[in-house]
């Protein structure tokens, strides 16, 4: 079991060019490529352990992958191959509930899984929708862990009303929507992550908005094949954000960031506490991209409780500038973060405790009252944002993350980019 040691940082003024791509686009990048008949062109695809294992299973459903110079080309096959193994998505719940509402119109019959942290991650909030439109899926514990079963098959139009604002459901269903005879719709209790949306629009696929609904009129010719850069992946660059807005006299310029209003929320929330933040747009074809820049200012108490589906990921790191800030900040409706990789909220609370930082845990949050940081041996719960959130804190007080492995399934480079800023062991 690794051990990350970090020293206490001093002020720093970085321009930080290689954050890791972002992998919500990557994901969808290598799944989306194979709704095409020709070849997809994808640039700055993430190499990391969990992006890795979809491109491994898009090999395995029949598409043909080269690598030149870190361009991905890949070549979809005229059927989707029925593999024999079953299919690896290592930690990344995002790639098996995507590829869940994928295949559930798929002809064949597939078996997904993965590592022992996503076995015990539940399903059921795929699974059940899917269920509830025609798939035949099925799993342990009636579909909600893992190994997911899957037999494939064209599935009807439905109108789903989902109870959870959530990309990953919302983009099973739009999937499995795509091979239906008919229009479908999907309404959600607010607008999450549309990466999906924005992504198939530029492949083709007639789908938009009307009266608050989805609507996604199934393509009747194969899709135009990708041709994108990933972006840098904004919620990987915001712990880097937190770090310079915790530690004073700092500044970081994140350069080529992914700015979509829905992955943007948490720099936000910082900017509502007083950090100072600058958003410079450079080019907008399939999303808005930019140059992030953070400035250090003293940080207040706030409340989080709306719009958080577009900053779940970052809440954990957010936690951290919680810990800081003058006063008692608040997250609630955040019930989601309790089946991430992690039980999140139980994490975050118990490693500020460690820390000598007074935090309450609820059901749907929690509350953290703002104090000084003392020296502390943080449980990464097997969890890579845990284990990166609390590197970042370690920066004020100096600390060692246990289990730490985890942060290779996200942003491999992540301990060299913190090298910059501090002494780690």
């Amino acid at each position: 079991m690794s051990i990350l040691k970090i020293e206490k940082a001093k002020a720093f003024d970085e321009v930080i060019t290689d954050i890791a791509s972002d992998k919500s686009i990557s994901h969808r990048c290598a799944i989306f490529s194979l709704l095409s008949d020709k070849t997809s062109v994808i640039r700055n695809y993430l190499q990391a352990e969990d992006t890795l294992c979809t491109l491994n299973i898009v090999r395995s459903l029949g598409a043909k992958i080269d690598n030149e110079e870190g361009v991905l080309c890949i070549s979809p096959p005229s059927k989707i191959i029925e593999p024999p193994l079953v299919l690896d998505c290592g930690n990344s719940g995002t790639a098996m509930r995507l590829l869940m509402g994928f295949l559930s119109s798929a002809d064949g019959f597939f078996v997904l899984h993965g590592d022992k942290y996503l076995a015990s991650r539940p399903m059921k909030r795929v699974s059940q929708p899917l269920k509830e439109i025609g798939a035949d899926i099925d799993g342990r514990n009636n579909g909600d862990l893992s190994p997911i079963c899957i037999r494939g098959a064209k599935l009807k139009p439905f109108d789903y009303k989902s109870r959870i604002a959530s990309a990953q459901v919302k983009s099973a269903l739009i999937l499995s929507a795509l091979n239906a005879d008919a229009p479908s719709f999907f309404t959600e209790p607010e607008l999450s992550r549309d990466h999906t949306e924005r992504m198939l629009k530029g492949m083709g696929v007639d789908i938009g908005y009307e009266n608050g609904k989805i609507i996604i009129h199934p393509p009747k010719k194969p899709l135009s094949p990708l041709d994108i850069t990933v972006p840098a992946d904004p919620s990987s660059a915001f712990f880097f954000a937190v770090a310079a807005a915790i530690i004073p006299d700092s500044k970081v310029v994140l350069k080529n960031m992914l700015l979509n209003k829905t992955r943007i929320e948490a720099f936000k929330v910082l900017q509502r506490m007083g950090t100072l933040i600058e958003f410079v747009q450079k080019e907008d074809k399939y999303e808005s991209i930019g140059d992030i820049i953070v400035r250090y200012a003293p940080l207040k108490a706030v409340e989080v409780s709306e719009n958080i589906s577009w900053l779940i990921d970052e809440l954990p790191a957010l936690s951290i500038a919680f810990a800081v800030a003058s006063g008692t900040s608040s997250v609630k409706n955040a019930k989601e973060l309790r089946v991430k990789e992690s039980d999140r909220i139980s994490a975050v609370v118990k490693n500020l405790k460690l820390c000598g930082i007074n935090a309450d845990e609820r059901e749907d949050g929690y509350d953290i009252e703002g104090g000084t940081l003392k020296k502390a041996r943080f449980n990464s719960f097997g969890d890579h944002r845990i284990a990166m959130s609390f590197a970042i804190a370690s920066l004020l007080c100096g600390g060692e993350i246990i289990d730490t492995e985890c942060i290779n399934t996200s942003f491999p480079n992540f301990i060299d980019i913190l090298k910059r800023l501090v002494r780690v062991e």
